[in-house]
């Protein structure tokens, strides 16, 4: 919660950045109208888990499953005034596990740090840049060099060249291959190697 806090409180420039970006995009422009939500209640699970292997949705329900997440866990914002401000920041938590997915990064601390630098390189908001900075400090010397040399300069890369990840329609996309997404927004094929 205090981690959904520091997001909140922190990101007075960052949101109303990555809002803009969604308003000139399409299907970001979209989003915002219509304002999705990623949530139990608006899930076919049952449909997703009967999907092929390889396409997001399929993907996105294996990674809850295999993690034992939900995204029913990410709290609503409480810190932001603006309506439209708020749909932003509770739309980056809900899609969250989506970067996971796409990134092919677990849920323990070397896989949260490769997220927080895409995260962090993506929106710009404070509280990904000092998850990205200070994760590592409890991580091992051997992690740490996996980190350095193959993890985090792969998550620059790719949170530089791919388009914003708020622009995408999810729930309209969970047909699509994996593969396809990622060369789509941008997103360079995950390290070989073990996290």
């Amino acid at each position: 919660d205090m981690v959904a806090v520091l997001g909140e409180t922190t990101g007075c420039l960052a949101l109303p950045n990555l809002r803009d970006k969604m308003k000139h995009h399409p299907e970001g422009y979209r989003i915002l109208q219509e304002r999705p939500r990623i949530r139990l209640s608006t899930l076919d699970m049952a449909r997703l888990q009967g999907l092929p292997d390889g396409v997001l949705g399929r993907e996105y329900v294996r990674f809850l499953e295999e993690n034992k997440v939900s995204p029913d866990t990410r709290m609503p914002p409480k810190f932001v005034d603006d309506e439209e401000l708020a749909y932003v920041i509770q739309r980056y938590r809900e899609v969250h596990d989506l970067m996971h997915t796409l990134l092919g990064m677990p849920t323990n601390m070397l896989g949260e740090i490769v997220v927080k630098w895409f995260e962090a390189i993506q929106t710009g908001l404070p509280m990904c840049v000092l998850g990205a900075a200070f994760g590592p400090v409890r991580l091992s010397a051997q992690k740490l060099r996996v980190l350095a040399t193959e993890l985090v300069p792969w998550a620059i890369r790719s949170g530089r060249n791919a388009s914003c990840v708020l622009n995408i329609y999810y729930e309209q996309r969970w047909e699509q291959p994996v593969e396809s997404l990622r060369e789509e927004i941008g997103i360079f094929p995950p390290p070989a190697v073990r996290v």
